[in-house]
């Protein structure tokens, strides 16, 4: 599975932003696919994660109400949607892939896409 993520970019404080992580691959929709972040000088942090149906998902308690996580197999996509945005929130954001749910929130998915990067002004 090879995974590409974009949509990130300069926003403000209180803004909201969509990113996207499309998937290449006829397995796509059996994987559980979570998004992760990385701040400068911080570890990679997990975000969330969702199940190969997306009718479960588990949120980190950092970002539970305002970060939602969806998505849309038959586009080969995951989405995740942040609201009300903080400076804080800058990062590099990943999507992730692996065949069981619990693999991405330990933080060891099988697969990686390369990071957007999210700046968010105060």
């Amino acid at each position: 599975v090879q995974l590409q993520a974009f949509g990130g970019g300069l926003v403000q404080a209180g803004d909201s932003l969509r990113l996207s992580c499309a998937a290449n691959g006829e397995t796509f929709s059996s994987y559980a696919m979570g998004w992760f972040r990385q701040a400068p000088g911080k570890e990679r942090e997990l975000l969330g994660a969702t199940i190969w149906s997306g009718s479960s998902t588990y949120y980190a308690d950092s970002v539970k109400g305002r970060f939602t996580i969806s998505r849309d197999n038959a586009k080969n996509t995951v989405y995740l949607q942040m609201n009300s945005l903080k400076p804080e929130d800058t990062a590099v954001y990943y999507c992730a892939a692996a065949r069981k749910l619990h693999t991405v929130i330990r933080g060891t998915p099988e697969y990686w896409g390369q990071g957007t990067l999210v700046t968010v002004s105060s």
